[in-house]
C-alpha cells in the first residue's frame, strides 16, 4: 500500500511540490529529491520526533498481525506518540488512519443489515483487531480532546499483484486465509491442488459466502480523495468494492474463463457487506476494481525475477 500511494502521490500534479517522510522499519525505500526515509520505529518518541518535524499531513498504515510481542507496542505507543506530535505541530492539517474490517468483525461477526460507519465495532478473537478498534478510538479522541482533524478510512482485506490468486490457492504458497486444514481434510487439499479447483466458499446460512475486498489502486484512490476535502474531516469511511465479492461468481468466472474446477467447502464464516456508500457520496470516490477484475488482474500478473512473492508478517 505504501509504495503504490507513494508512486501514485509523487506522479500527480496536484502535489507537485510535496515532499514525503517516510518511516520504514521491515522494509526500505530508496530516497530521492522528494522522499526522505527514517528507518525505526513508530513505538519509538525520537523517531516520531524526527518525521513530524514540519509535516502537514500524517498517514498512518503501519500495523502489525497476530503478533502480541508487538502489537501493542505499534497500535497503542505508536498512536500516542503520533498523536501527541501531531497535535503539537504548528504546521499539522490532516491525520489520516488506514483501518480494517477486523475493527467490525469482517466474516466473523454477523450483522443483521449492511455494515456502515454507524455500526457498533465488534472485533473477532485476536489482538490484530483489537489494535485496529483501539487505533480508531484513540484517534477519534484526538479529535474530541485537542481538535485533531482526523479522517479513518477503513479498508477490509487489501489486494494487488497476484494476491487474489494465491488466497483462493490450496498449494503451499496460500496467502493469508482461510485456513483449509480447519475445513478440508489433508488429502483433500493435496486433490482440489492438483485437479486445479477454486473455492465456492459457503457461509454458515448455507449460502455462497461473501467477503469484502478492496484492490490497492482503489484505497490510494480513496486516500487521494480524502486530502484536504472538506467532508473527510473528522469521519470514518468504508472504503471496499461496492459489492462484496461472491465466492460462487468467483468460482463461475474462473471455471468460465480459466477452466478451473470449483468445490463446495463448508465454512463458519457470515456474509457482510461493509457499506462504502458514504464514501461515495461525500468524497465522490468510486472503486474500479469488481469481482471479476479482481480475478483477472490477479491470474493475468506474472511477477518479475526481482519481485519474489514474501509475506511480511503472520497471520
Amino acid at each position: 500500500m505504501g509504495q503504490a500511494f507513494l508512486a501514485r502521490f509523487l506522479a500527480d500534479p496536484r502535489w507537485s511540490s510535496a515532499k514525503i517522510v517516510a518511516i520504514c522499519n521491515n522494509r526500505m525505500l530508496p530516497e530521492t529529491d522528494r522522499l526522505r526515509v527514517i528507518k525505526g520505529s513508530i513505538a519509538d518518541a525520537a523517531i516520531i520526533d524526527r518525521a513530524m518535524s514540519g509535516t502537514t499531513h500524517v498517514l498512518h498504515m503501519a500495523a502489525v498481525k497476530e503478533d502480541p510481542a508487538h502489537a501493542i507496542d505499534v497500535a497503542v505507543k505508536g498512536m500516542f506518540l503520533l498523536t501527541e506530535a501531531f497535535r503539537r505541530n504548528a504546521d499539522g492539517r490532516q491525520f489520516i488512519l488506514i483501518g480494517g474490517d477486523c475493527s467490525v468483525g469482517h466474516c466473523f461477526v454477523r450483522y443483521d443489515g449492511p455494515v456502515t460507519e454507524a455500526s457498533p465495532r465488534r472485533g473477532y478473537p485476536g489482538v490484530y483487531a483489537l489494535t485496529k478498534i483501539v487505533e480508531e478510538v484513540m484517534l477519534e479522541q484526538a479529535g474530541i480532546q485537542y481538535g485533531v482533524n482526523w479522517t479513518t478510512l477503513r479498508a477490509p482485506w487489501i489486494m494487488e499483484k497476484d494476491d487474489f490468486k494465491f488466497a483462493l490457492s490450496f498449494g503451499a504458497g496460500q496467502f493469508g486465509g482461510p485456513d483449509w486444514d480447519t475445513l478440508i481434510s489433508p488429502d483433500q487439499r493435496r486433490q482440489y491442488a492438483a485437479q486445479n479447483a477454486v473455492p465456492l466458499l459457503i457461509d454458515a446460512d448455507g449460502y455462497p459466502l461473501r467477503r469484502n475486498f478492496v484492490h490497492v489502486d482503489d484505497l490510494v484512490e480513496a486516500i487521494l480523495a480524502a486530502i484536504d476535502h472538506p467532508a473527510a474531516r473528522r469521519q470514518l469511511f468504508n472504503i471496499a468494492i461496492t459489492e462484496p465479492v461472491d465466492y460462487a461468481v468467483v468460482a463461475s468466472h474462473l471455471e468460465r474463463t480459466r477452466g478451473m474446477t470449483p468445490v463446495r467447502i463448508e465454512t463458519p464464516f457470515v456474509s457482510n457487506l461493509l457499506d462504502n456508500a458514504k464514501a461515495r457520496l461525500e468524497l465522490g470516490w468510486t472503486p474500479k476494481v469488481d469481482t471479476a477484475a479482481l480475478c483477472d488482474r490477479a491470474f493475468s500478473y506474472v511477477r518479475s525475477p526481482d519481485d519474489p512473492r514474501k509475506i511480511w508478517y503472520p497471520g
